[in-house]
């Protein structure tokens, strides 16, 4: 393998994905080389994780629910589409957590 000159899709700019990167893209069985460029990766991955505005996601809302095996008040990430919704205690421990 040879180090290759990529085109990040957020800032433009060029990056080297070395011979290095690539072996280990392979041997994780990645199909799909970087798009982003470390900086851009480093940002995207801070948004989405802590960040505050999760990515291009915009910021996280949660969603107060009553969790259906407890009946405990807890909030879910996402809008629940029914009334069987466990909260974090419950669903850790279906999980076998």
């Amino acid at each position: 393998m040879q180090d290759k000159t990529m085109k990040c899709k957020d800032c433009g700019k060029d990056f080297v994905w070395t011979a290095g990167e690539q072996q280990f893209y392979q041997d994780k069985g990645f199909s799909n080389p970087p798009s982003r460029c470390a900086d851009c990766r480093k940002a995207n991955k801070n948004a989405s994780f802590g960040g505050g505005n999760g990515g291009n996601r915009g910021p996280r809302q949660d969603f107060p629910i009553t969790c259906s095996k407890c009946g405990k008040q807890d909030t879910v990430p996402f809008q629940p589409k029914g009334t069987d919704v466990l909260c974090r205690d419950c669903f850790k421990a279906s999980k076998g957590r």
